[in-house]
């Protein structure tokens, strides 16, 4: 995996998931460089920008890991590499 990466994570508002969230990233060693979240009605909303220069897992195992884990936590997660994100959004 890239160094940078950027993460978007969306399901049914509730608590918790923020830290469920971070943790999962923690025991992977992938740290949270930024961070923005926003509630629209009851869903809940995120885009993290990650630094996974000591990530744990490859590319491939890390995005299935979280897809796994997210679905069982009723979450959409989704990881990018940041060029690949940026080049996307480019109007």
């Amino acid at each position: 995996m890239s160094s940078r990466a950027v993460m978007t994570v969306i399901g049914k508002d509730r608590i918790g998931i923020v830290a469920e969230v971070a943790t999962m990233l923690a025991e992977h060693k992938v740290s949270i460089v930024n961070i923005s979240q926003q509630l629209m009605d009851d869903y809940f909303t995120m885009i993290i920008l990650l630094n996974a220069e000591l990530c744990t897992l490859p590319r491939m195992q890390f995005c299935e890991f979280l897809s796994v884990e997210g679905e069982k936590r009723g979450l959409h997660i989704r990881v990018q590499d940041e060029e690949l994100f940026n080049a996307m959004h480019r109007i």
